[in-house]
């Protein structure tokens, strides 16, 4: 059937996928075909250092689907799939990896799902296919995230999802520089259900999170959405000052009582000196993390770059969609422009 606006968008970041994505493409090309709607597909290019962008190029010419956008750096996935959602104009979105962990196949389940009245599907991953190590560290950091957030994620639940064109247009209106995707589609609300979906294993190579990426990301879900941990530090310091005025009231009782006056060694003098200049350094790292945060947000530099855009047909119309300031902040916002130009917006390649 047609429509002047597709039913299904599909946004995808790519990164160190080259021998995955004409695989990808073939499977979800053919589980849209299979749906009998119209769609789109938007591959985001995080500026991987291997061929994956040439690759790309290739499956924009063959898929007329598809189009190719690659960002001038590496902003990273969640930076990615905002660049995405500010391109797509369906009526419901689906965000997944590029790996084929997500499986194409799985779409229509949430489909069918959305269609009863919901605003967002998750894919819940019954049986994850990851290492125990990756999936210790996904639990472990959502259970911290819980515990300095208040906000509870699943911890089967990834990226994989559908959601409304009313949810896409909240999350676009979202500017912020700190971005944890799931968390910013949770804090929107909407009416959302869950579908096991089956977690297939990494089709090629391992994830690109290493352990300092995922502390970042961590960081930024943290400050990005709570201040509890100002009040952590401010319960810690409150703590301390009175186990300090318990301890003194001690001392001055054993003394009034016993005639006692304990004369603290060096040991005990340094250890407790250099725990409270731990927690004071602690503390000031905690304001100074919020700090740097405001700083980030002051410079009202644009969430990502576009370099390129490659679609099938010349005479193709993208819209971008950025509900809160055009131009620089978001990006891109026409296609009138040559390659690198911030002030009005990316080109068609």
């Amino acid at each position: 059937m047609k429509n002047d606006r597709p039913y299904i968008s599909i946004v995808i970041p790519v990164f160190r996928a080259e021998s995955i994505l004409p695989v990808l493409c073939e499977r979800l090309t053919a589980s849209l075909r299979n749906l009998n709607v119209e769609y789109e597909i938007f591959l985001i290019d995080d500026r991987s250092p291997d061929n994956s962008w040439e690759v790309m190029r290739q499956m924009a010419a063959l898929y007329p689907t598809i189009t190719a956008i690659r960002l001038s750096r590496n902003f990273g996935q969640h930076y990615a799939l905002t660049a995405g959602l500010d391109f797509v104009s369906g009526e419901w979105t689906v965000t997944m990896d590029c790996d084929l962990q997500d499986q194409p196949e799985e779409i229509a389940k949430l489909l069918a799902v959305a269609e009863q009245g919901n605003d967002v599907v998750l894919a819940r991953r019954v049986d994850r296919k990851d290492r125990w190590s990756k999936r210790w560290a996904s639990r472990f950091f959502y259970g911290v995230y819980y515990l300095l957030s208040g906000h509870r994620m699943d911890p089967a639940v990834g990226s994989f999802r559908m959601m409304r064109r009313s949810v896409v247009d909240g999350y676009r209106s979202m500017r912020e520089a700190s971005r944890l995707f799931n968390g910013m589609v949770q804090w929107l609300g909407f009416t959302t259900a869950y579908v096991d979906v089956e977690h297939a294993a990494r089709y090629e190579g391992s994830s690109s999170y290493d352990l300092r990426g995922l502390f970042r990301l961590a960081t930024n879900g943290i400050v990005a959405f709570s201040n509890r941990p100002l009040y952590f530090s401010v319960a810690v310091g409150l703590t301390m000052s009175v186990f300090s005025v318990g301890f003194g009231a001690y001392v001055l009782i054993l003394y009034l009582v016993h005639h006692i006056l304990a004369v603290p060694g060096w040991m005990s003098l340094v250890t407790l000196t250099t725990f409270i200049g731990g927690l004071i350094l602690l503390n000031l790292g905690i304001l100074g993390i919020y700090v740097g945060r405001i700083y980030d947000e002051t410079k009202g530099r644009p969430l990502y770059v576009v370099d390129q855009i490659v679609a099938n047909a010349p005479s193709a119309t993208l819209t971008h969609h950025d509900l809160t300031q055009p131009g620089l902040r978001s990006g891109q916002s026409s296609l009138d422009t040559q390659k690198g130009d911030l002030g009005s917006g990316p080109p068609l390649v």
